[in-house]
């Protein structure tokens, strides 16, 4: 009997954002219009452009045939087996926990999180925002640095800060 995991993906759009993100530019690479690329998966040009949007609600063959159908294919991979050099934020993708262990700055600047070893994606950057200004940028490692990035660029930055 499988035990209900507490993990909802659905909860974390930005991943499904940056999926479609990745879809809509192979297909603007390979100059492929909507309705073409639609056919070929065989969905709705609708159902494509809220894939393109990566909205989660959208059934995951609908993904995978689009995949397919732009010469790519999904993977899935365990997050346990993952080395965190596997989890390079600069080729656009990060774990859906983010370990603190993993960016000093990031565990410095999270100092009144307490009971967790983990954040997720929005968290991470709400700390880094809100301690922009205690960050020492040179002590910063590449990967922390291409998280940051990552995170910035994913979720923006948040008004009134610097």
């Amino acid at each position: 009997m499988l035990k209900k995991s507490s993990l909802n993906i659905g909860q974390n759009p930005v991943l499904f954002q940056a999926l479609g993100a990745q879809l809509r530019a192979q297909r603007k690479a390979l100059k492929v219009n909507a309705t073409v690329t639609a056919e070929a998966a065989g969905i709705s040009r609708v159902t494509l452009h809220r894939i393109e949007k990566g909205e989660p609600s959208v059934a995951m063959g609908a993904w995978a045939n689009v995949a397919a159908a732009l010469g790519m294919r999904l993977s899935l991979e365990l997050l346990q087996q993952q080395a965190p050099q596997n989890n390079n934020p600069s080729k656009g993708w990060w774990p859906v926990r983010i370990a603190l262990a993993d960016y000093p700055q990031l565990k410095a600047s999270a100092w009144q999180v307490q009971g967790t070893d983990y954040l997720t994606p929005s968290e991470a950057h709400d700390i880094y925002e809100r301690n922009a200004r205690h960050l020492d940028m040179a002590a910063m490692t590449v990967d922390e640095q291409a998280l940051r990035q990552a995170l910035q660029a994913a979720f923006g930055k948040k008004a009134g800060h610097v």
